[in-house]
């Protein structure tokens, strides 16, 4: 099937857009995050003023300076900078979607072929994943070390491993391709989640008076578990997928090509932190280092053995 270049081309319009969206929302998130440093500052000392209503900010009715006013003012404004970080996280993942529905409609294919487009589901799935978890969790604060990592993720795929909109490749002409590859693809895009949560956990939980404005260590450790118990069984499936195609393939369920043994180290990991976490001795700092670990795999899997290593899954499409 020839390749519609105008569709692919809007693809790669709406995809750049999503991502200075999603710049643009970190930056709300971060200075969310200022605003109420500043506001935590200020209200050191004082009582807060609760009901000010439509007064100005900073006198009352007598005319008097009245600091939790101005506390009050602060506060709200953070919390305006957040709702619209989530605001701008919507339309960027709206048009982050957008950019795979095109990408798919001009090759007429599964638009997850190469690392390009291995990347941008991924940080979709993490995009979609973190929208979800704020309504789950008090964790608005944590969007712009969400959505920095994203970004830069996209910026890499657009540029250094773009590619342009082609056929598959023989090697990935099977259905599997549709569900193997979108399925780990997906949960490791979930995976991001936990392990931005479990690091930040390690620095809240390092007792340093800089990270005090993160969320709760329990939030933290609450949704990292949450999403891991989520992220993981998708895992499990996109691993026992890649198996059976690999047999119908290479004539082999398994073959410890690199991408099959970082993704079996990266399962072990994982499954040792679900572990841990239901283990009373083990929650905490130690299983937030497992899963941080698991993290660490896990984009040592999708850049250095895609990109360096030699093997039967180097389809990355990048010269």
């Amino acid at each position: 099937m020839p390749v519609n270049t105008t569709l692919a081309t809007f693809s790669d319009w709406t995809y750049g857009a999503a991502v200075a969206i999603y710049v643009i929302a970190a930056v709300f998130y971060l200075c969310e995050q200022a605003f109420a440093k500043n506001t935590a500052t200020r209200k050191a000392g004082e009582r807060e003023l609760v009901g000010a209503g439509p007064q100005v900010a900073g006198t009352g009715e007598d005319g008097a300076w009245q600091p939790g006013l101005v506390v009050r003012t602060e506060r709200s404004r953070a919390e305006k900078l957040g709702r619209m970080g989530v605001a701008l996280t919507l339309l960027g993942a709206l048009l982050h979607g957008g950019s795979l529905v095109l990408r798919g409609l001009a090759t007429g294919r599964a638009p997850w072929s190469n690392m390009y487009e291995y990347t941008a589901l991924l940080t979709f799935a993490a995009v979609v994943g973190w929208l979800v978890l704020v309504r789950m969790f008090p964790a608005r604060k944590l969007g712009g070390f969400v959505l920095t990592p994203i970004a830069l993720l996209m910026f890499l795929g657009g540029t250094v491993l773009y590619a342009d909109a082609a056929p598959v490749p023989p090697p990935l002409q099977s259905y599997w391709l549709v569900v193997h590859v979108s399925v780990i693809s997906v949960s490791s895009g979930l995976f991001l989640l936990p392990g931005v949560a479990s690091v930040l956990y390690l620095l809240k939980s390092s007792g340093r008076a800089r990270f005090t404005k993160l969320p709760d260590a329990d939030v933290l450790d609450r949704l990292a578990y949450r999403s891991t118990v989520f992220a993981f069984p998708l895992f499990t499936l996109g691993i026992i997928c890649g198996a059976i195609w690999a047999e119908a393939a290479w004539g082999r369920f398994w073959g410890w090509d690199p991408k099959e043994t970082v993704s079996f180290v990266a399962w072990v990991v994982y499954a040792a932190y679900l572990h841990a976490r239901a283990t009373a001795g083990w929650r905490g700092r130690p299983a937030a280092w497992i899963n941080a670990l698991g993290f660490a795999l896990t984009v040592f899997n999708l850049f250095f053995v895609n990109l360096v290593t030699t093997g039967l899954h180097s389809y990355a499409g990048v010269s």
